[in-house]
Formats: C-alpha cells, sequence, structure tokens
C-alpha cells in the first residue's frame, strides 16, 4: 500500500498503526504510540462535531492522554493504580474539550480507546465506539462493547449484531469525550501469538468480523496486518477509517 498525503502511518516491529481519510474531506481520527518504562499505551480516538471540530477533539484527547500518562504512570504500580491514571487522563480530556467546545467548535466530541500493554496482559479504556479486539488462533477471545444506539437494540435483543452493522442509525454513539461522559475499563491475558486490534468504527462499521479475524490471523507481522485491514476497508468504507495492530 502506497503512503500518501491522506495517510497517517507508524510502524513498529511488533506494533503498526494506520489513520486514512477514506471518503471524508478531512481525518477527524486520530492515534497514539507511547513506550512507557515497563509498557506501551496505544490508542484510537475518533472525532465528531462540524466543520474541524472533531479532529480538534480527537486530537486533544490523544494529548491529554498522553500527557497524563507520561506524567503520572507508575511503573510496577498494582493495577487499581493504573486504571486511576487512566480514569483521570479520561476525565481530563472530557473537561479540556468541554472548555475548548465554544463558537463553531461547539458539540464537539470524541471517541477514545486506549490499551495499556504490558507482559502478560493490557488494561483497557474506552469511551465511545472506537473498538480494541483481542484476536488469538483465529477467534475474537473478547472486544470493547460499543457506547451506541445500535449496541443498546443489540443489547435488547431488537437487532443482531450484523444487522447493527448495516444499520442506518449505526453512527449514533451515546457516550463520548465532550458529550455524555462514561469510560469502561476491560483488563485482559495476553498469551504469545495474540494479535490486540483497535479500530475506528470506519473499520468495523463496514468490514465484517469474520473478514477482520481473518486478516488479522493471517497476517505474519503488525504492519502487514494493519495494510491489508486499510486495503479491506478502503472500497467500502464511507469514513475515516484507523486501525492499530500489536503482535503479541
Amino acid at each position: 500500500m502506497e503512503v500518501n498525503g491522506d495517510t497517517d502511518v507508524l510502524f513498529l516491529p511488533f506494533a503498526a498503526a494506520i489513520s486514512h481519510v477514506g471518503e471524508r474531506y478531512n481525518n477527524e481520527d486520530n492515534f497514539l504510540i507511547l513506550k512507557l518504562p515497563d509498557s506501551y499505551l496505544l490508542a484510537v480516538a475518533d472525532g465528531v462535531g462540524g466543520h474541524s471540530s472533531g479532529e480538534v477533539a480527537s486530537r486533544i484527547a490523544i494529548e491529554v492522554l498522553k500527557e497524563t500518562l507520561l506524567q503520572e504512570y507508575e511503573p510496577g504500580a498494582p493495577g487499581y493504580l493504573t486504571l486511576i491514571t487512566l480514569r483521570k487522563a479520561y476525565e481530563l480530556a472530557h473537561s479540556r474539550i468541554l472548555e475548548n467546545a465554544t463558537g463553531e467548535r461547539k458539540g464537539m466530541g470524541t471517541t477514545l480507546v486506549s490499551a495499556l500493554v504490558s507482559p502478560g496482559r493490557v488494561l483497557i479504556a474506552n469511551t465511545g465506539d472506537s473498538r480494541a479486539y483481542l484476536i488469538r488462533n483465529g477467534k475474537i477471545i473478547t472486544r470493547t462493547k460499543d457506547h451506541s444506539l445500535v449496541q443498546e437494540l443489540v443489547d435488547k435483543g431488537e437487532i443482531t449484531p450484523d444487522e447493527a452493522r448495516r444499520h442506518p442509525m449505526r453512527n449514533i454513539i451515546t457516550r463520548a469525550l465532550g458529550a455524555k461522559f462514561e469510560v469502561d475499563f476491560y483488563e485482559w491475558k495476553l498469551r504469545h501469538g495474540d494479535v490486540l486490534l483497535l479500530s475506528s468504527d470506519g473499520l468495523h462499521d463496514y468490514v465484517a468480523e469474520g473478514r477482520i479475524v481473518g486478516i488479522a490471523s493471517q497476517g505474519r507481522s503488525a504492519e502487514e496486518i494493519a495494510k491489508k485491514l486499510i486495503e479491506e476497508a478502503l472500497p467500502v468504507t464511507r469514513d475515516n477509517v484507523t486501525v492499530m495492530v500489536w503482535r503479541w
């Protein structure tokens, strides 16, 4: 895949991130891969709002998350203390977005899914409908739960997960930084060979999970998986699309 002006990329030996504008006129997605003393922080944010507001909101979320973890993350700290630090980062990002939501930026917000990866485990924090997946041996072991209208309909048994992917209101989120705020936390154990995938809805709203899993399971490296997922999404997505892959 060629890298052009519509694409942001970051490739490391064990991780890869690609963000593409897709069919939109600007890219409101942002991402982060940050090395900490004993772990790595991964994050994807998908902004919402008119004009360039979504881009601003997602950038603020990523900046505040990075600032907070660099200042307050304690290597080797118990999991509950790390969770408190992550929650603080999300709360600060939410507050800063609200402070900047004036004039044309009124009403801006963003999703934010982050993963703090350390040996043998990952701590996930999520607000909105960007996702984290844990893929092992060709199967989705677990994933985050969307804060979205269609997820609520799935929970009520009114539609199936496959119908949710095609639902005309699939882009309506019920929680966001800068709007109605809530953050969910997950802790997953990692094994050798696992693939951790973070994505904005430009991927998972348009590409079937079975196809996502197939690509993630067959790829020989994080970079190859990320490139193939973007290539799969671009012909069908009508949104910005961001994928981040960690190959354990």
